[in-house]
């Protein structure tokens, strides 16, 4: 590589003993001076002589040594070209399709889901705020008829006795009616409850199924549970000690193995579940259940049985339900949400399976 330049600065060809002496000197310089010096001057003279392919004017010996670096700054500008040719030009689509059949960004999504969540906090907010407005008035105004010169410890002291008189006069008039409504509103806290006990706020709670739950309570459990202490008074007409044993073990095996039943198969019928599904939560969480229950209702039945009358009996059953109808809710929505996550994983999973295998292919 220095061969060149040695002879264009001499103005001479190049013969055997003048490339010797070439050599010679060039080893002497390399030893003298530095490498790393050595190296950038034989890779820039490396350069110009791969880019230049009239580098050694022979045939033209009387030019001056001024064109090598007129020629030296042309090679610099001819690298430069080429890389700023090499830049990436952005490359823009004209399918409409693919831009339309793009997915919305996650700016967008998560805009609408706050404005979902806000929205349905609004609205259960205002559920639970106008019912509980209207319960509570509805009890401290029974006797709003007759206020006109009382005082208010006198409306509050006469508030509980009045509210249970006109209970009872309710039960008389319509006691399926009564006993209906008592258990749909305890079947809705009840279920509300439970939600809350899984971890949703207070106001997120899935409104759906709270009325699912309470219309559970409404239309079966009230008429139903009416109807079975009656029957239940039949069949035991007794007066001995055994008669609250045997009428608690009656109930803690044939009723709550036919009202388990109902409960769980009417949810899924009103979730619009395959009688399959239901079938399979029901085997799944029947036994479980059943052996739920008798560590609570053995003991709260043995007053249901043996001190509450027949006709308040219902009363006191809800009362006790807002625990019992918490872990109804619970076992039930357990179930089917882990039901629809293994099919959603399992429909996943063979989308992946799908897709890779049309990758290999």
């Amino acid at each position: 590589n220095l061969l060149p330049l040695y002879f264009l600065e001499q103005k001479t060809k190049p013969s055997s003993t003048c490339v010797e002496s070439i050599f010679h000197d060039t080893n002497k310089i390399l030893l003298e001076t530095s490498f790393f010096n050595s190296i950038s001057l034989m890779s820039g003279v490396s350069l110009c002589t791969l880019y230049t392919p009239t580098l050694l004017p022979f045939s033209n010996p009387h030019k001056t040594s001024a064109p090598i670096f007129s020629q030296s700054a042309k090679r610099c500008r001819v690298i430069t070209s080429v890389a700023e040719d090499r830049k990436p030009i952005p490359v823009v689509s004209n399918d409409r399709k693919v831009l339309q059949d793009s997915p919305p960004s996650n700016d967008n999504t998560e805009v609408v889901n706050d404005t979902d969540i806000i929205t349905g906090r609004a609205i259960n907010a205002a559920i639970v705020l106008g019912f509980g407005a209207f319960a509570v008035t509805k009890l401290l105004t029974i006797d709003h008829d007759y206020w006109h010169g009382w005082t208010l410890y006198e409306i509050l002291r006469y508030v509980p006795e009045h509210n249970w008189t006109a209970y009872e006069q309710s039960l008389k008039a319509n006691p399926v009616l009564a006993k209906m409504a008592i258990s749909g509103v305890v079947y809705s806290i009840g279920d509300w409850i439970a939600q809350c006990y899984e971890g949703k706020p207070i106001f997120e709670f899935d409104r759906a199924r709270l009325f699912r739950s309470g219309l559970v309570g409404f239309t079966l459990h009230g008429s139903l549970s009416h109807y079975y202490y009656q029957l239940c008074e039949t069949l035991f007409p007794f007066q001995e000690w055994w008669v609250v044993p045997a009428k608690v073990a009656f109930d803690q095996t044939v009723w709550s193995a036919i009202w388990n039943s109902i409960y769980f198969v009417v949810l899924g019928l009103l979730r619009f579940d395959s009688l399959t599904n239901i079938y399979g939560e029901l085997k799944a969480t029947f036994v479980p259940m059943l052996t739920a229950g008798w560590k609570l209702w053995p003991f709260a039945h043995l007053i249901t049985y043996g001190v509450i009358p027949v006709e308040q009996r219902l009363l006191w059953v809800d009362c006790i339900e807002l625990i019992w109808v918490t872990i109804l809710s619970t076992y039930s929505n357990e179930k089917s949400e882990s039901r629809k996550f293994e099919e959603v994983s399992e429909t996943s999973s063979s989308t992946s399976s799908q897709n890779s295998k049309e990758l290999n292919e």
